[in-house]
């Protein structure tokens, strides 16, 4: 089942020099192990691959029901020092949330997970 990130969770989001850090809340605390499986480091460097130009670091916070991740090179210098427009990590959180994780159908049924199996799972060419 294709569930999307914003319908199981919410995210802040914020800086520190060059890093932003996204943290993920899960809404339900049943919910945290999906988040805990399915929102991996993997997953996240390759949801913002070609935003950010250094590792990404994953922390658990289980008693939180959250995660939080460390973008490395997100903000081309930081706030002081960069031209993005985002130069402070703001709207991190919202782009983690545009995510979509596959989760299998009989889990996310079990876990009464809001989903559609028609979503799509974005998927970038291999020319990008």
């Amino acid at each position: 089942m294709k569930i999307r990130l914003l319908d199981i969770a919410h995210a802040r989001s914020g800086d520190k020099g060059d890093t932003a850090n996204v943290g993920v809340i899960a809404l339900e605390p049943r919910w945290y192990p999906v988040l805990a499986e399915y929102l991996t480091l993997d997953r996240v460097r390759e949801h913002f691959r070609g935003v950010i130009t250094g590792p990404v670091e994953r922390y658990e916070l289980p008693n939180l029901k959250a995660l939080n991740f460390l973008l490395h090179g997100a903000l081309d210098g930081g706030g002081t020092l960069s031209l993005k427009t985002d130069a402070q990590g703001k709207v991190f959180s919202t782009a983690m949330l545009r995510m979509i994780l596959d989760v299998p159908d009989d889990r996310a049924k079990a876990l009464g997970l809001p989903g559609h199996k028609e979503w799509p799972t974005y998927q970038r060419s291999p020319k990008e």
